[in-house]
C-alpha cells in the first residue's frame, strides 16, 4: 500500500484559510465531522505530481489553548490524538501578512511540537500597499521554518508553496523553543520526570507542548484527558508545582503570553521593516468609520441584509419555481405511464415528492451562503457581527447571532447552517433553538390564505391596510417571543455567561470566486446529503399514514357515481366537471378514513379550544415535512383536490362555508380562528427539513425533539390564547 502523507492547515481567523485550502485542493475535497464532535472537517487531496497528500482545513483558531471545541480539535490534530484522523507529517501555518504580530503567537506555538512547518504569509499584497517590507530570508532563519509570501485569492506563490511542501516532507522539525524562565521550566521537567514513572497508564508518551498546555491551561481539555487517565496522583502533583511557581513570583496566566510576545517583537524588530505611517485616515479607515457607526452603519446594515434577504425570498423563486415545475411534469408523465392505485400514489405523492420537496429548499441555500461568503471574504461579515453585537448582548447572545436569525426570515434551513460562524457552543445552540421562530417564507401560504379570506381590507387610520398589518404582525411575532425565549434558554439550560465579544477586524478585499463557488456547491451537496434523505423518508412516511387504509366500501360507492355520471344525458364538460367533483370527493373520503384523517378525529377535543375542527388538525399534523403542505391537505380535505394554492378562490369559498359536523349552523372559521391558525404556525416547527439541519449542525437529536417540542407547546398555548381571548372581545 502506497504511504500517502497528512498536512494540516491551520491559522487564525480571518487569515484567508480556506481560500488558500480551496486554491490548493480545487474540487478534490470532501467535508464532514471529525468523529464524536460535531466540528466540521474539511480533507482536500493534494496534488504534488509524484505524490498525493491528505490536506485537513483545520478551524481557525488564536492559540493553542483548547477551549472552544474548534480549538480542541485544532490541538488534538496537532498532537496526534484526534481519532480517525492521522497524525499529522507537515504543518501549514496561514498567517495574515499584514499582521504578523498577533498571528506569530499561534505559530510559535505550532513550532515547538517537533512537526515540519511551512509559514505562508497570505495577503502580502496588502501588507505591502501598509508599508511593509518582509525579509522572508531572515524571518525563515529566525523561525527555523520555511515561510512562503503568497496571495491566495489571486492564486499567487501557490506553484512556490507546492515545491516547498515537497521539500518540507523531507526536512527535520524546527527547532524554535520558547524559554519561560526557570520557575516553569523546572515545573516541566518535574512533570515530565512525573509522566515517565507512569508510562504505563498512558496511552502514548507525552511530548513537552502538553505538559506546557497542562501547566498554563488550568482546566482545559489537556487536564481533563490526563486526569481522566491517571487520576488522583497527577492532581496532586499539579497543584504542588503550580503552587510553588506561583510562590516564586511567576504568574502562569501571564508568563506565556508576556514571553511570547517579547520573543516575536524581537523577531519583528529584525525582520520587517515598516514605512513611516501616515497620520491621515486611510480608504479603509473611513470605511469602517461608517461601517461601524451606530446609525450609518445600522443602516447599511439593514440596507444590505434587505438584499440578502430579498435574495433569498424573491431571486431564488425562479429556480425554486423551476424545480417544483420540473418534479410536477415529472409527476405527470410518471402517471401516464403507471396505472392508478398504491404503486402509483407511492411513486408520484410519495417518492418524486419527497425529492422534491428537498430538492425545492437548495436554491434558497446556495445563494444565503453565496452570500456568506462573500461578506466573509471581503471582509464585511466581521464589522456586521461588532454592530449588531450591542443589541444581542441584550438577550445574552453575541453580534454574530444576528445574520443567522435575519436569514432564518427566508427560510430556517440556511438560517441555522449560517450558525457556524458562531464560535460559542453556547450561543451557538441558542440561536438555533431560536432561529425556527422567525416567519419563514414557507409561512406565508398559510397567512396568505387566511389573511385574504377572512381578515377584511379596511383601512387603518386612513393609510394601512388591516390585512397588512395582520401580515406584519405575524412576521413580528417571532421576533417578540425569540426575545424572552432566548434569554430564558441563556439563564436555563445554555446558562453561562456570553464570553466578551473580540473579533480582530480583517482588510477589505476582493472575495476569490472560485472560494464563493466552491463553498455554495458544498453546502448545497450537504443539505442533499444529510438533510436531503431525512426529508425525503419523512415525506414517504406521511404519505402512507394519508394513503392507508382504503376502505373499498369508499371506492365502491363512488365507482357507481361516476356510472351513473356516464349514463346521464349531459354535455361533455358537464360529464367532465361532475366527474372531476367525484374524484375530489372519493380523494376526501378516504383522507377522512386514513390514519391520518381518523388521528385528526382523535385529537379534536385536543385542538377544540383553539376553535379547529378535525379538519384543521388534520391539515396542521400533514404538514408536518412543510408547512406549505397545509394548503394542498385543505384542498383534499374540502374536495378540491391537491392541486389548490393559497390563491385559490373555490378553496377560500369552501373555507368560508364550512360548519361544524355536530353543529351545522356554525362556521368552523371566523378571524379569530384564522388568526389562532396563524399564531400557531407562526410559532410551530412544521419543517422536518429544519429539524433535520439541527440534528446535523448539534449531532444529536435531542436538539431537534426538545425543539419541536418547545416550539409546539409554545405555538398551542400562543393559538389558544388569540383565540379565547380574540372571542371575549367580539
Amino acid at each position: 500500500m502506497t504511504f500517502q502523507p497528512t498536512a494540516v492547515l491551520i491559522g487564525n481567523p480571518n487569515t484567508g484559510k480556506t481560500t488558500l485550502f480551496n486554491a490548493l485542493t480545487g474540487l478534490s475535497q470532501r467535508t464532514g465531522n471529525f468523529p464524536g464532535v460535531t466540528v466540521e472537517k474539511k480533507v482536500g487531496i493534494l496534488d504534488l505530481g509524484h505524490l498525493h497528500m491528505d490536506l485537513i482545513d483545520l478551524p481557525g483558531t488564536y492559540s493553542l489553548a483548547a477551549n472552544s471545541p474548534d480549538e480542541i480539535v485544532a490541538t488534538d490534530v496537532l498532537l496526534g490524538q484526534q481519532k480517525g484522523t492521522n497524525p499529522p507529517n507537515l504543518v501549514i501555518v496561514v498567517a495574515d501578512a499584514s499582521n504578523l504580530e498577533r498571528n506569530l503567537y499561534l505559530t510559535t506555538q505550532i513550532l515547538e511540537c517537533c512537526l515540519p512547518v511551512i509559514l505562508v504569509l497570505n495577503m502580502y499584497d496588502l501588507a505591502v500597499a501598509d508599508g511593509l517590507k518582509i525579509n522572508t530570508d531572515l524571518l525563515s532563519r529566525e523561525l527555523d521554518c520555511q515561510v512562503v509570501p503568497v496571495i491566495a485569492n489571486k492564486g499567487e506563490g501557490i506553484d512556490e508553496l507546492r515545491e516547498t511542501i515537497k521539500q518540507c516532507l523531507e526536512k527535520a522539525p524546527p527547532a524554535f523553543h520558547l524559554q519561560l524562565g526557570e520557575p516553569v521550566e523546572d515545573g516541566i521537567r518535574q512533570l515530565l520526570a512525573f509522566f515517565d514513572d507512569c508510562s504505563d497508564q498512558l496511552i502514548a508518551p507525552i511530548h513537552r507542548v502538553e505538559v506546557l498546555r497542562l501547566l498554563i491551561d488550568k482546566g482545559g481539555i489537556v487536564e481533563q484527558r490526563l486526569l481522566e487517565m491517571i487520576g488522583d496522583p497527577l492532581d496532586s502533583r499539579l497543584n504542588q508545582i503550580r503552587q510553588k511557581i506561583s510562590e516564586e513570583g511567576t504568574d502562569l496566566l501571564l508568563v506565556e503570553p508576556e514571553t511570547r510576545y517579547q520573543q516575536i517583537g524581537e523577531i519583528i524588530k529584525i525582520c520587517i521593516n515598516r514605512k513611516q505611517e501616515k497620520l491621515d485616515l486611510t480608504v479603509s479607515d473611513r470605511i469602517d468609520w461608517f461601517l461601524t457607526h451606530p446609525i450609518g452603519g445600522t443602516v447599511a446594515f439593514f440596507v444590505l441584509m434587505a438584499v440578502v434577504f430579498q435574495a433569498i425570498y424573491k431571486w431564488a423563486t425562479p429556480l425554486m419555481d423551476l424545480i417544483d415545475g420540473s418534479f410536477g411534469w415529472l409527476g405527470d408523465l410518471v402517471s401516464s405511464l403507471i396505472l392508478e392505485g398504491a404503486l402509483q400514489s407511492l411513486i408520484v405523492d410519495g417518492v418524486i415528492a419527497g425529492v422534491g420537496s428537498v430538492a425545492i429548499f437548495l436554491p434558497q441555500i446556495v445563494i444565503l451562503f453565496g452570500f456568506i461568503a462573500v461578506l466573509e471574504d471581503c471582509g464585511y461579515m466581521a464589522r456586521a457581527a461588532f454592530l449588531m453585537d450591542r443589541l444581542m448582548s441584550w438577550v445574552g447572545l453575541s453580534g454574530k447571532s444576528f445574520v443567522p436569525m435575519l436569514s432564518s426570515f427566508a427560510c430556517a434551513i440556511p438560517g441555522v447552517m449560517a450558525t457556524r460562524v458562531i464560535e460559542n457552543r453556547r450561543d451557538r445552540f441558542t440561536t438555533i433553538l431560536v432561529a425556527p421562530l422567525m416567519s419563514c417564507s414557507a409561512r406565508l401560504p398559510v397567512y396568505t390564505i387566511m389573511i385574504s379570506a377572512f381578515i377584511p381590507p379596511k383601512p387603518v387610520l386612513g393609510f394601512f391596510g388591516l390585512q397588512g398589518i395582520t401580515l406584519l404582525a405575524m412576521y413580528m411575532i417571532g421576533i417578540v417571543v425569540a426575545i424572552p425565549v432566548a434569554w430564558l434558554f441563556k439563564k436555563t439550560i445554555l446558562q453561562g455567561e456570553t464570553p466578551p465579544f473580540v473579533m480582530e477586524m480583517p482588510p477589505y478585499k476582493i472575495p476569490a470566486l472560485k472560494t464563493i463557488i466552491l463553498r455554495m456547491v458544498d453546502r448545497g451537496k450537504r443539505f442533499l446529503v444529510d438533510a436531503g434523505t431525512i426529508i425525503f423518508a419523512t415525506t414517504v412516511l406521511i404519505w402512507g399514514l394519508l394513503y392507508y387504509p382504503r376502505p373499498q366500501s369508499i371506492s365502491d360507492q363512488h365507482d357507481q357515481k361516476a356510472a351513473e355520471i356516464q349514463s346521464q344525458i349531459l354535455s361533455q364538460d358537464q360529464r367532465e366537471e361532475q366527474l372531476n367533483a367525484n374524484r375530489k370527493a372519493e380523494a376526501g373520503a378516504f383522507l377522512r378514513q386514513s390514519v391520518l384523517g381518523r388521528l385528526g378525529r382523535f385529537i379534536q377535543p385536543v385542538v377544540k379550544p383553539l376553535g379547529w375542527d378535525w379538519k384543521v388538525g388534520i391539515a396542521v399534523i400533514a404538514s408536518f415535512p412543510a408547512r406549505e403542505v397545509v394548503v394542498a391537505t385543505l384542498g383534499i380535505i374540502y374536495n378540491l383536490g391537491s392541486e389548490e394554492s393559497e390563491e385559490s378562490e373555490n378553496l377560500r369559498q369552501k373555507m368560508k362555508n364550512a360548519t361544524w359536523d355536530n353543529n351545522p349552523s356554525q362556521k368552523v372559521f371566523t378571524p379569530v380562528v384564522a388568526l389562532s391558525v396563524m399564531v400557531f404556525f407562526a410559532l410551530c416547527a412544521q419543517c422536518a427539513a429544519t429539524l433535520a439541519v439541527i440534528k446535523r449542525e448539534t449531532g444529536s437529536w435531542k436538539w431537534p425533539i426538545f425543539t419541536f417540542s418547545y416550539m409546539t407547546i409554545l405555538a398551542y398555548f400562543a393559538a389558544l390564547i388569540t383565540y379565547q381571548i380574540g372571542n371575549l372581545l367580539i
